[in-house]
């Protein structure tokens, strides 16, 4: 087996990737501009990823657009929480650590706007009422305090072609999610128990209240 050769430093890194040009080491920027509303706004989907001394967490939230996120002022921002599988493992590195990154996607586009600051857990506010999806407020909101925010280039997403229908094939390779439930978290129930659980109507029914 061949030995690893790994980079240890960022001079390293540099003579293999080389350096970002002017525009990318440039265009991050401190406050939200009017385009980054409206892109918050059209946004129904983000990755938020947190850290603290136990470890990292990178966890998936979604809304319909324009309940997604609450844009509060230009440096100031709110993600609701709402009912889930309560491991909330990354609001509990939050609590330990409030740096926090945040990617917001739009279906179909490639790029991306990117939010980096420091984040609280809110229990309450008067902002809830407008994050109110089906006649439920969230449980909790994520505030964060914008310190960069820019928007990242379509690369990724035109490598791994994942907004062409033509390369969708959801269970090629990898079963359905009640196989992998069964196989993996809750080997005491049936793989027919669980196709009925998450095509069925209470499993839907939950996700806001």
């Amino acid at each position: 087996m061949h030995a690893w050769t790994e980079v240890t430093d960022v001079e390293e890194l540099e003579a293999i990737v080389g350096r970002p040009s002017q525009p990318a080491r440039d265009k991050v920027r401190s406050r939200l501009s009017d385009l980054d509303v409206d892109w918050l706004r059209a946004a129904p989907f983000c990755v938020l990823a947190t850290a603290s001394g136990d470890g990292c967490d990178a966890s998936p939230k979604g809304d319909p657009a324009g309940r997604l996120v609450h844009v509060l002022d230009q440096q100031t921002l709110a993600i609701a929480e709402r009912p889930g599988n309560r491991r909330v493992d990354g609001y509990r590195n939050v609590l330990d650590n409030p740096h926090v990154g945040l990617l917001f996607l739009i279906p179909g586009r490639g790029d991306t706007l990117r939010v980096n600051g420091r984040a609280r857990l809110v229990r309450d506010a008067p902002f809830f009422e407008e994050m109110t999806v089906k006649g439920h407020r969230p449980v909790l909101a994520l505030v964060v305090e914008v310190s960069e925010v820019f928007h990242h280039c379509a690369k990724a997403f035109l490598r791994s072609g994942l907004w062409d229908p033509a390369t969708w094939d959801p269970e090629a390779v990898v079963p359905r999610r009640a196989v992998i439930a069964q196989r993996l978290e809750r080997q005491g129930e049936s793989v027919e128990e669980l196709d009925r659980y998450y095509a069925g109507p209470s499993y839907s029914a939950g996700l806001y209240g």
